[in-house]
């Protein structure tokens, strides 16, 4: 934590390595095995010659509401859509799907201010903070298709209002709330929004 008056220094150029115990159990070591490839390269080459299989396989990870009719529909180049026909929401699985597992009560979200001060979110209060929001949005009849501006500063409740937007469908545009009035872009941006 910096002190009153001190200034963070630059970036470090070093780099810091995982240890081989991270690195085997790594997420994309246990896909690299389970493809078959020896090494991270190996696996990374296939992924650009099957940019299909894999994105599929990295989707088979998310839990959907319905499946996707093709990986990736190029019929319409360059406006390309992945995924096409399916359905799912992100906020279910960020937060949803953990509720229901082991994951309940492990945290989600560590926040620390710029003060040091700190606050942590289990998925379960996540979720409880996610739906209290998303309820608000909704009584005040922002639904699916609306467009919500966040005007907030760092802190968790822009998060929570973000997920809370996602939940219900409604697209977010987050204005940073630590603009003084004259440099701040609300007067371009927010009478676009519903909410």
């Amino acid at each position: 934590m910096l002190e009153s008056g001190e200034v963070a220094s630059a970036p470090s150029s070093e780099l810091y390595k995982p240890s081989d115990a991270m690195v085997a159990n790594a997420n994309v070591t246990a896909y690299m095995k389970q493809k078959g490839f020896a090494s991270y390269e190996d696996l990374y080459a296939w992924t650009i010659a099957h940019p299909e299989e894999f994105w599929s396989d990295m989707a088979n990870e998310l839990e959907w509401f319905s499946p996707w009719e093709k990986v990736l529909d190029e019929s319409e180049a360059p406006f390309f859509k992945w995924f096409t026909g399916a359905t799912c929401n992100i906020v279910h699985n960020a937060i949803d799907r953990h509720v229901r597992t082991w994951r309940r009560n492990k945290l989600a979200l560590i926040w620390e201010g710029e003060d040091g001060s700190s606050r942590t979110y289990s998925y379960h209060t996540l979720d409880l903070e996610v739906r209290k929001i998303a309820n608000v949005l909704k009584s005040m009849g922002v639904k699916r298709g609306d467009i919500v501006t966040i005007y907030l500063p760092r802190i968790p409740e822009l998060m929570l209002c973000m997920l809370a937007c996602a939940k219900i469908g409604a697209a977010h545009s987050v204005v940073y709330g630590g603009f003084s009035e004259p440099r701040s872009p609300t007067a371009s941006t927010m009478p676009r929004a519903s909410c």
